[in-house]
């Protein structure tokens, strides 16, 4: 169980919470890597995907965390919602728990969306990332990777390269990693890394061969051509040049450096297809995680059981 009713996200989380996931999270990998893929802890549960956003691997993740637990999945899509015709977000909100949900999993493009949403309704609210803001459940199965490769994450010097500014999956990671004890520094061109950002408890440093130096571990951040507009970078070239993570750089390093991305990849512009596809990094270890990890979190949200993951 967790101390925590909802998972809206990492910001003052408790660190033990985090490491529940995390550990039971290991114990539902060795699930996945059985013939049969599933356990009947969630039989009779009905989960919600309630995505206001385009999503693929976020959703595909959580349905199929929540069909290997058993539990009973219903997709909804805005486009095709009672929201096209003026419907409000209350009201469809509390048409979908009078069918007596138990969970929602939510994406939505507005900040603080998810923690909305738990005053309209009784049912557990995951958040599947809300806007700019957080993506918990992201920064958790990276945490999940960074213990897989390294044993604990503590101590760690991990690097969160990119556009900071825009970025969900960055200030969840930042939380969560402060709490568990890693060392976080963050790189990218000054227009895109807050001003007050440091307040985190991180450091920002703008040469990216010292940071690639420095760091265990670096996870890259896509572009978010959708969310920053045009001309907040010069271009993709000159972004390459000043801060992708190309084979060059990491070659560079004696020591081996892990590389992570969250997906989706913009391939040869924030990160090198050699670097990607190299045995340094684990982004299809992730995307495994991912499923494990939303187990473990709707598993623990909903009423763990001595016994479930038999």
């Amino acid at each position: 169980m967790l101390s925590h009713k909802h998972l809206l996200g990492l910001e003052n989380f408790p660190r033990e919470d985090i490491q529940n996931i995390i550990d039971t999270a290991f114990n539902f990998r060795e699930v996945l890597d059985r013939p049969i893929k599933k356990v009947p802890s969630l039989q009779g549960v009905t989960v919600v995907n309630l995505f206001f956003e385009n999503s693929t691997r976020t959703r595909i993740s959580f349905e199929l965390a929540q069909k290997r637990l058993s539990a009973d999945t219903v997709n909804f899509s805005a486009s095709t919602s009672s929201l096209k015709k003026g419907e409000g977000f209350k009201d469809t909100a509390q048409n979908i728990e009078a069918m007596k949900i138990d969970a929602v999993v939510m994406r939505h493009p507005t900040p603080g969306a998810p923690k909305h949403l738990t005053e309209f309704i009784d049912a557990k609210v995951i958040n599947a990332g809300d806007g700019a803001h957080e993506h918990p459940t992201q920064a958790i199965l990276d945490m999940m990777s960074l213990q897989e490769k390294f044993g604990e994450i503590k101590n760690l010097n991990v690097a969160i390269v990119g556009d900071i500014d825009h970025s969900r999956v960055a200030r969840s990671n930042i939380y969560g990693l402060v709490t568990m004890g890693a060392n976080v520094t963050l790189c990218g061109p000054p227009n895109l890394i807050p001003d007050t950002i440091t307040d985190l408890g991180v450091t920002v440093n703008y040469n990216i061969d010292e940071v690639v130096e420095w760091a265990d571990a670096i996870n890259v951040l896509r572009i978010q051509r959708e969310r920053m507009g045009i001309g907040l970078i010069p271009s993709e070239r000159e972004y390459r040049k000043l801060f992708g993570i190309t084979e060059e750089r990491i070659g560079r390093k004696e020591k081996e450096i892990v590389i992570m991305h969250p997906g989706p990849i913009n391939r040869g512009v924030e990160i090198d297809s050699r670097v990607a596809d190299s045995d340094q990094a684990i982004i299809l270890d992730q995307v495994l995680n991912g499923v494990a990890s939303r187990m473990s979190i709707l598993y623990l949200l909903l009423g763990a059981k001595d016994g479930d993951m038999k």
